[in-house]
This record gives C-alpha cells, sequence and structure tokens, in this order.
C-alpha cells in the first residue's frame, strides 16, 4: 500500500494543472488570491511535503495564511494513517462521504459480473476440456478468442445502440429512473439498468476464465492419478468432480483474487459508457478536476480491495485444496 500511494501520488502531481488554476480560471484573476489558495492547500510546498501532509496530516504545521502573525491553516485534516481520507476541493465535503455514496452502485455492478463470470467461465472451460476437440470445443474457444478481442466499450456501444436505441427494451443509461423520488428508490428498480453493464463485464471475464479452465483442466487430465482413477474402474462423473474440477480450480483461485482487486480499475470504461454512477466515474471526474484528495481516496480503495483479493485467495486455497490447509 505504501508504494501504491507513493506512486500515485508522485504521478498525480507531474500531470498538467492543479485544482487551483481550475477554480480560479479567469482573465482578470489575482495573482495573490491564487498563491493564497495554493498555500492553504499546501500545494506550494514540494512534493514529498506534499505527500507528508497527505500521510500524517498537517494540523501540525503553522501557515500564516492571512498575515495576522498567527499560525492558521484552513483546511487542517489529520492524514490517511489517522483514517482522514481530506476533503474534495470540488465538492467541499469528505472524500469518505463521496467515496461512501458511489461504491455502493460500483459493488452492484460489479459483483454480479464477477459472480456470474466465473460461473459460467468455469462451466464453459470444464465442458471445453471434456469435450475436447469436438465442436463444442472450437466454440468455446472460438468465443473467448472473440471475448478477449472485443473492447469492452465497443461492446457496451453495440448493445446500446441494439437493446436501447433500436429495440427499446432496457434502459440506455444511468442507475435508475430519475423522474421518480429518490426516497422512493428500491435496489431492485436498478436491475433493468443493471442489465447490459453487467452483461458485458462477465462476457469479458467469462472470455478469460473459460480460457484459463480449459487450459487447467486438460492439464489434470493427463496427470497420472486421473489415469489411475480411470483403471480403478472409478465413475466418470465423479472422476470429473472430484479429480478434475477440483484440482484445476486451485489455480483459478489466484485469478479470482486478482480479479477482485480489478474490480474498480475494470468498471471504469463500463461505468463512462452506461453513465453508471459509481466509483470508477468519480475517478475519472476527479482526475479532470484535479481533485487531488478524491483521486487519492479512489486509489487507496482500490489498493484495499486488491489486497483484499488476494488474502480471500489465500483462504480459498485451503477450502480448494485439503493438502494446505493451515493447523
Amino acid at each position: 500500500m505504501f508504494g501504491i500511494t507513493v506512486i500515485s501520488f508522485l504521478l498525480m502531481l507531474k500531470t498538467p494543472g492543479d485544482p487551483v488554476t481550475l477554480i480560479t480560471f479567469r482573465p482578470n484573476n489575482n495573482p495573490e488570491t491564487t498563491a493564497i489558495l495554493k498555500r492553504q492547500l499546501g500545494l506550494d510546498q514540494p512534493a514529498h511535503i506534499q505527500y507528508l501532509y497527505w500521510l500524517v496530516g498537517n494540523d501540525w504545521v503553522k501557515i500564516d495564511v492571512d498575515g495576522d502573525g498567527e499560525g492558521d491553516m484552513p483546511g487542517t485534516r489529520k492524514g490517511i494513517l489517522r483514517g482522514d481520507l481530506g476533503q474534495s476541493i470540488q465538492q467541499k465535503r469528505p472524500v469518505a462521504d463521496v467515496i461512501g455514496e458511489r461504491i455502493t452502485a460500483t459493488l452492484l455492478l460489479t459483483v454480479p459480473s464477477l459472480i456470474i463470470g466465473y460461473l459460467v467461465g468455469v462451466i464453459v472451460g470444464l465442458l471445453a476440456a471434456i469435450y475436447h476437440g469436438t465442436w463444442l470445443d472450437q466454440l468455446a474457444r472460438l468465443l473467448s478468442v472473440i471475448g478477449n478481442a472485443i473492447p469492452s466499450f465497443w461492446l457496451g456501444l453495440i448493445m446500446i445502440i441494439f437493446f436501447s436505441v433500436r429495440l427499446d427494451w432496457l434502459p440506455m443509461s444511468g442507475m435508475r429512473d430519475i423522474t421518480k423520488p429518490s426516497s422512493e428508490y428500491q435496489v431492485w428498480d436498478s436491475i433493468p439498468y443493471m442489465v447490459m453493464p453487467v452483461s458485458v463485464f462477465a462476457l469479458i471475464i467469462v472470455a478469460s476464465v473459460s480460457r484459463f479452465t480449459r487450459t487447467q483442466a486438460l492439464e489434470v487430465m493427463g496427470q497420472d492419478y486421473v489415469r489411475t482413477a480411470y483403471a480403478k474402474g472409478l465413475k466418470v462423473r465423479g472422476i470429473y468432480a472430484h479429480h478434475i474440477a477440483r484440482n484445476a480450480l486451485i489455480p483459478i483461485v489466484t485469478l479470482l483474487g486478482g480479479s477482485i482487486g480489478f474490480l474498480l480499475s475494470g468498471a471504469v470504461i463500463i461505468e463512462q459508457v452506461f453513465s453508471w454512477p459509481g466509483l470508477g466515474r468519480t475517478a475519472i471526474d476527479a482526475v479532470s478536476q484535479r481533485d487531488y484528495p478524491v483521486i487519492m481516496g479512489t486509489v487507496i480503495m482500490s489498493g484495499v480491495m486488491y489486497i483484499i483479493g488476494l488474502l480471500f485467495s489465500d483462504i480459498l486455497y485451503g477450502v480448494v485444496d485439503p493438502r494446505i490447509r493451515l493447523e
């Protein structure tokens, strides 16, 4: 997490422009006002000092902003190490509130996509391996190649044109009907709006998981213990379920952990295409507005999700493979 924050913070500061320039972009702008704002936000400091402010806070800093001889620094914060993500420069409210409002929408989009994508991908991959060399295997491989080659934004636009514009079956964008009051909104009201973005996200996952599962299953089918199981006269269904499928799933657990970590990055494009009000779209808006606290807040969230995904993989190893269970 430390490495992620350092690299992201430095890259963020190296991008052209800054939030003060966007706020004070006027032909008759007073340079003194710009300087005061930069000083209030700590943007007049070197990069390593700005990172220190973000990490441990600036409530210990005494800066005379108004020239009255007293130390005062508006907008002081405690720092990320003390649980303070800071305040959004553009929205003028805590970053934690901004992320808290949008993370639910992102999870509503990505979690069903992950579940559907892995279930379908594993089933398709196992069937392709079991019926190796048949038309079913060839079809699964063809769909996998197409799914990995098609950009998600292009597939999303095609679905919008076909299902929303021409057939008028599904809503084009958004998360709910904006004509209804927010107080009457229920989660299941978003289901029609979820169909297309979830389908795009799930198809991308299916394409990768099915190909990986097929490769692992074919490798397991060539092992000695599988041939021994056939020689002992075990039922074919039991061999597929207990010897082939279970052992082929062990490497897929690693893939699953990484997928959880990249949920946010994958949702960025899809949320933009379908105007889904999630965390990925918030990150894009924060980058365009140079809202540094929100950018770093989304970076922290992505890093935490990635680490949780890896931890989840370690736990699943013990479930899938009894040989590596902890005592």
